[in-house]
């Protein structure tokens, strides 16, 4: 039987799920809401480099990606830095949707699940 590895655990959320070979992440948000929807979105990915390392696992192991917009008309935007982040031929399934979010001040939240 696989081992559970959860990353940073707390009462409600782990910043990461480790099982089985696959790595399911929270939704991530910038950690600087003042920054608009490019910069947030730089931050996050940021994040998940981190996280993905730390996890022993890389950008070429993404399988999905759930992202949720304050504002669908910031696709573009978000696009641009997205496809210059992901390795040439890497894109996962990605699903983007508009979305209220927790705190009026992010404008992008994403969400990856990999594999090792």
């Amino acid at each position: 039987m696989s081992k559970i590895i959860r990353t940073e655990p707390n009462p409600v959320l782990s910043k990461a799920v480790e099982y089985h070979g696959f790595v399911f992440t929270q939704g991530m948000v910038a950690r600087d809401l003042s920054l608009d929807v490019t910069g947030q979105t730089k931050d996050i990915l940021a994040q998940f480099d981190q996280l993905l390392e730390e996890h022993g696992t890389e950008k070429t192991r993404i399988l999905q990606a759930q992202i949720w917009l304050k504002n669908i008309d910031d696709r573009g935007a978000l696009n641009e830095v997205w496809s210059a982040w992901l390795p040439e031929n890497g894109a996962p399934a990605r699903a983007c949707v508009e979305a209220k979010m927790a705190d009026p001040r992010m404008l992008v939240e994403i969400m990856l699940i990999t594999t090792k």
